[in-house]
């Protein structure tokens, strides 16, 4: 998943770094250059694992698994934020980054395809908590007749929108559309006549107000200041969007990639998602759930 307001386009190619030389000096990492090839990183022991800045959540689990994870590894964790997901991507498929953990695997799948990065995604770290929020009716049921509904405008999360409400009976889509990747030109039964609204989702909170109900993630929410009593259902996401560690393709069989892996994998990870009382992990961040 990313939660940053920007559009991916499959010809795009982003600007930095073309037709500039740029020295990189990382703690813990050493560079490779070979005859006609990209430089390419050897990981030390200290190792940069990136998280989206305004997910002050995914910083906290990173720290988390620093103090009392990865020393039981061998490693140490550096937690580096940039808003930026497509440049942070960039940075872990070359090797300035040893991962990050920001996005589930079809956001990354577009990442991959509009930039052509190698990366890969190795592992389901947690859950972002994902529900239906309204500023004026307390559950489902009080929906009105053609209410207002926003669902997130990038393709990524709009499947996820869409087959929450299936899943909850309130829409049918296309049977021949994967829920996952559904659109609302998939909608073929709507009984209630909602109307729907895209928008990215850090508009969501600001744009409560004005609508019936909106449709995005927890961690937006709190960002925008509204209250979690405003969400009126928060149904399990299913596994498949689950935040994934993410790294860059080449460096997978590194010795101390391995025990990155090792550590996020580590089943003391999912115990602390479940028991934490951090308030922003908790009911946030949740564990990776099991469908």
């Amino acid at each position: 998943m990313s939660h940053q307001e920007f559009e991916i386009r499959k010809k795009r190619r982003w600007p930095w770094a073309v037709g500039a030389v740029v020295v990189v000096v990382a703690a813990g990492v050493g560079w490779k250059l070979t005859a006609g090839q990209q430089q390419q990183s050897t990981f030390g022991t200290t190792l940069k694992v990136h998280f989206e800045p305004a997910m002050a959540g995914e910083e906290h689990l990173i720290q988390y698994i620093g103090q009392h994870i990865a020393p039981d590894y061998g490693i140490k964790l550096t937690a580096v934020g940039l808003q930026d997901p497509v440049q942070a991507d960039r940075a872990v498929a070359q090797g300035e980054y040893a991962g990050t953990i920001y996005q589930h695997q079809w956001w990354l799948k577009q990442v991959v395809d509009a930039n052509n990065f190698k990366l890969t995604s190795t592992l389901p770290v947690f859950q972002w908590a994902f529900g239906i929020y309204s500023d004026r009716y307390p559950s489902i049921a009080a929906l009105p007749q053609g209410a207002e509904i926003v669902v997130p405008n990038d393709g990524a999360n709009q499947g996820q929108a869409l087959w929450l409400l299936q899943r909850i009976g309130l829409i049918g889509l296309d049977p021949a559309v994967e829920p996952r990747t559904a659109k609302l030109k998939d909608i073929q039964r709507n009984p209630h006549q909602f109307k729907f609204k895209e928008l990215d989702l850090l508009t969501m909170p600001r744009a409560l107000n004005s609508v019936d109900a909106a449709i995005g993630y927890v961690s937006q929410f709190d960002a925008g200041k509204v209250p979690r009593e405003k969400g009126i259902l928060f149904p399990p996401a299913p596994k498949t969007f689950a935040s994934q560690l993410v790294i860059g393709t080449p460096y997978l069989d590194q010795e101390n990639i391995i025990k990155l892996k090792k550590a996020f994998a580590d089943p003391r990870v999912q115990t602390w998602l479940k028991e934490t009382d951090d308030p922003l992990v908790k009911g946030v961040l949740v564990p990776v759930s099991q469908q």
